[in-house]
């Protein structure tokens, strides 16, 4: 047995004080920031009422917020043991989806537990970021280079992305398959093996094609030319497209906005909300709140180049990504840039799951700083490797 060099240094304790002054209160700051803008967003989505949307979102705010604090201040080993469980409960709630889920609007993703409609493939992206991070965390360099240790995160990865796709849900499964490959490109896995997979995928791009619904082929061919249908399927990201254009360089102003208020603008509390921002707020306005992510993204990645610990690198960084994720999609999606999928805007749109599974995120995040000085042995907290 071999003792390594990070396994002879004691793993400091923390008091529960310290704790609470090693949180990054920058990160917090900036993440109550978001959830101002987003209220203020909600209010002016119901013609300047509280209500429906405003006053529900602050309420479950609140709540994530305090889960968050909590789970940034339980251990990160404590999080490393129960990855692997937190991701088969996860998994068992999609099979429960398709045996017990709520229908809307075509669809079959929702588990109605009467005060919330809870969405497990928003939390399968982070369970898949934590198992995934447990895995890598025991593997080394030349252990990743065998093709055959690949093969067990490939189907930890392909399993939820099925049962996704049975729902259907198109945008949520695609995200998972590239939270997927960002891990596996951050541990190390070569390039080589990534353009294997992407050459398999085009190649079975005709294939897979017969097996989309019609709703989902009209999105991709609307996508490729919104103008042919503009007032059936081409209508959102028209109307979209407008209400972004009208908006100008600093926007019409606070409940201002035409387009949106005049209903003209489709899902403007969930999906479409970043288009009714551009146009009350302008181009000044839009490269604020994204600047206020890129603040969120800098912050995940200098929190795991900090961490002391394998799993803790990985978890901060696979978290990021899926940040990265959630607003590039949203973002480019409503510009017509990639078909419409339905991704929220995090913080800002409204929604009960998203909001929990983003803040349970940056809980994590958090928790991987305020315990960046622990060492976990390659096989565990338990062991000596």
């Amino acid at each position: 047995m071999s003792l390594s060099f990070t396994s002879l240094r004691p793993n400091p304790r923390l008091t529960l004080v310290q704790k609470v002054w090693n949180i990054s209160w920058g990160l917090v700051l900036l993440i109550l920031l978001l959830a101002v803008i987003g209220g203020g967003m909600l209010y002016s989505a119901a013609n300047g009422s509280f209500d429906p949307w405003a006053s529900r979102q602050a309420l479950r705010f609140g709540g994530a917020f305090l889960l968050m604090i909590v789970i940034a201040l339980i251990d990160v080993r404590k999080w490393y043991a129960i990855s692997y469980l937190g991701y088969f409960g996860v998994v068992a709630l999609l099979i429960s989806v398709e045996l017990f889920g709520e229908i809307g609007m075509g669809a079959q993703r929702w588990i109605d537990l009467k005060v919330i409609q809870l969405q497990p493939s928003e939390m399968m992206k982070v369970a898949l970021v934590m198992a995934l991070a447990r895995y890598f965390h025991g593997l080394n360099l030349e252990d990743i280079g065998r093709p055959t240790r690949l093969l067990i995160p490939l189907v930890m990865v392909l399993a939820p992305v099925a049962l996704v796709l049975k729902q259907p849900d198109l945008g949520t499964a695609l995200t998972l398959l590239a939270i997927g490959g960002g891990v596996f490109f951050i541990v190390g896995v070569r390039l080589w093996k990534f353009a294997l997979v992407v050459a398999g995928a085009l190649a079975a791009i005709p294939v897979a094609w017969q097996f989309l619904h019609t709703y989902q082929k009209n999105r991709v061919l609307t996508f490729l030319n919104p103008e042919t249908d503009p007032l059936g399927a081409g209508y959102h990201i028209t109307q979209s497209k407008i209400a972004l254009g009208s908006g100008g360089v600093v926007g019409k102003g606070f409940l201002q906005g035409t387009q949106s208020h005049l209903n003209f603008l489709p899902e403007k509390q969930t999906d479409f909300i970043f288009t009714m921002l551009a146009e009350e707020f302008g181009m000044v306005g839009s490269l604020l709140l994204l600047s206020v992510y890129l603040a969120l993204i800098i912050y995940g990645f200098a929190i795991a180049l900090r961490s002391h610990n394998h799993f803790g690198r990985i978890l901060a960084m696979g978290l990021t990504l899926n940040l990265f994720l959630y607003v590039f999609i949203n973002t480019a999606m409503v510009m017509g840039l990639i078909p419409v999928v339905g991704v929220p805007l995090p913080l800002i749109s409204y929604g009960g799951t998203a909001m929990i599974t983003v803040m349970a995120g940056f809980g994590l995040m958090l928790s991987v700083f305020v315990h960046r000085d622990i060492r976990i042995p390659r096989q565990g907290p338990g062991s000596m490797d």
